[in-house]
């Protein structure tokens, strides 16, 4: 009977695969509108929409600067020879799915099983497909960092879309009714205060709750070949760190939520039932590159492996490149007195209320640095962040004053080290112990080989 099974499965993944292009997704929501949210998660300038008729000033680059990396399209870059994200082993879940009388999905735009959508290819499998959840962005991938997203409707299956990142981050028990089973299928990068896994977490809990099977469906981890930073402190939970782990923690989201169940994480340790569908071909050291972006603000490589050392700016006065080509590859300021390059972050989608918006930065850009040697230094880079204290003349006004950064950091103990002048081996030293006791419990949740 299994074997049939098999086949069966076997013959309509072929089918599906190999037919005319798959249906394009989209949300209906209601009339466009940006919704103000004075969140921990994205230290945003004052969401005032103020609509101005000339034309915006242009991004002003040394024309010496190499031409930008292309950002990540749909489908254009091929997964690892031999590798196969848990989405396309159809055959270890879809059983799971096929008895199941209401299933529901936490997609977004990365959800892909080959060149279609994940969602598209349950539907024409025969799966029940009850609902989708989004996560920060939304199931398109398209809203702002930090921007509340909307419950809506897909107009083409005419799914309803449950938001969790809008009034609520947790699905609620009413949005679990006749629901036997959620799949969560989304692309992350590897760091703490990457808000997916945050989402990931309570939907686990939410499942564990209402005795609902949840099934992760992994995915690479480009950050996942080391591990780094400082371990989150206790008192500093927030939805962009939310567990005391180091900011690169060097887990897949499946790796991940296995460590979530049995380090007893969730709401008074509660645990449900959880199937993890394992990447094929892929080890840590595996070099992956995203063919979807994750998100609008990680259009490529280079700043997908930038990202865990490059956030610290968010929590900062200076631009991190939001409004720009360039997002997490440039950073810099209006007052700061060096740097060799000029930047004017302007609206954008992705980004349409962008910290220091029409003003003239200066700075750095790390967009001649080609991503393979970023991905080799293996480590939270701080160089950028100590060098650009040292040099900025406001230093009492550097960090914002909502402390962000220390939500960022997972403790006030970074910013007061750089605050003191500390270098960076001295900084590093004082991460050392902590590292060390998180890569044995890390040890355990492993899927994967390091080596």
């Amino acid at each position: 009977m299994v074997v049939k099974l098999k086949i069966f499965v076997a013959i309509l993944l072929f089918f599906q695969l190999n037919c005319s292009s798959s249906r394009e997704i989209t949300e209906q929501s209601p009339a466009p509108e940006q919704v103000s949210e004075a969140t921990e998660e994205k230290p945003l300038e004052p969401p005032i929409a103020v609509i101005i008729e000339e034309e915006p000033a242009p991004v002003e680059e040394p024309v010496s600067e190499p031409a930008e990396e292309a950002p990540i399209p749909p489908e254009e870059k091929a997964t690892e020879t031999g590798l196969k994200v848990g989405a396309e082993r159809l055959e270890l879940y879809l059983p799971y799915l096929q008895g199941s009388q209401g299933a529901a999905l936490l997609v977004n735009q990365t959800s892909m099983v080959g060149n279609t959508h994940l969602v598209d290819t349950l539907l024409s499998l025969g799966v029940k497909v009850a609902k989708i959840f989004a996560p920060e962005h939304g199931f398109r991938g398209s809203a702002d960092a930090g921007e509340k997203v909307r419950d809506g409707k897909d107009l083409e299956t005419g799914l309803p879309i449950i938001s969790l990142y809008g009034s609520s981050r947790k699905p609620a028990a009413a949005d679990l009714e006749g629901i036997d089973v959620v799949v969560f299928d989304v692309q992350d990068v590897g760091a703490r205060f990457y808000t997916y896994i945050s989402s990931m977490h309570y939907v686990m809990e939410a499942c564990a709750e209402q005795d609902v099977f949840f099934v992760v469906l992994d995915r690479p981890n480009p950050n996942g070949h080391y591990v780094d930073g400082p371990i989150l402190q206790k008192g500093y939970e927030s939805f962009v760190g939310m567990h005391p782990v180091p900011i690169v923690h060097g887990m897949t989201v499946g790796e991940y939520a296995k460590m979530i169940y049995g380090e007893g994480w969730l709401a008074g340790g509660v645990k449900g039932e959880m199937e993890v569908i394992p990447c094929s071909g892929y080890t840590h050291n595996t070099s992956y590159e995203l063919p979807v972006a994750p998100s609008p603000n990680l259009p490529n490589m280079r700043a997908i492996y930038l990202y865990p050392s490059i956030c610290f700016f968010e929590g900062t006065v200076a631009s991190e490149g939001r409004g720009t080509p360039h997002q997490f590859q440039v950073y810099g300021h209006p007052d700061y007195p060096e740097g060799d390059y000029t930047f004017t972050p302007v609206p954008m989608p992705g980004a349409r209320y962008p910290k220091l918006e029409g003003k003239l930065c200066h700075g750095y850009s790390l967009v001649g640095r080609e991503p393979d040697s970023i991905r080799a230094e293996a480590r939270v880079n701080l160089s950028y962040l100590i060098e650009f204290y040292r040099n900025f003349p406001d230093k009492d006004n550097f960090f914002l004053k909502n402390l962000f950064f220390d939500k960022l950091a997972g403790g006030a103990q970074l910013r007061q080290q750089i605050i003191a002048g500390k270098t960076e081996e001295e900084i590093r030293e004082s991460w050392k112990e902590g590292l060390d006791a998180f890569r044995k419990v890390r040890r355990k949740y492993l899927l994967y080989e390091q080596e």
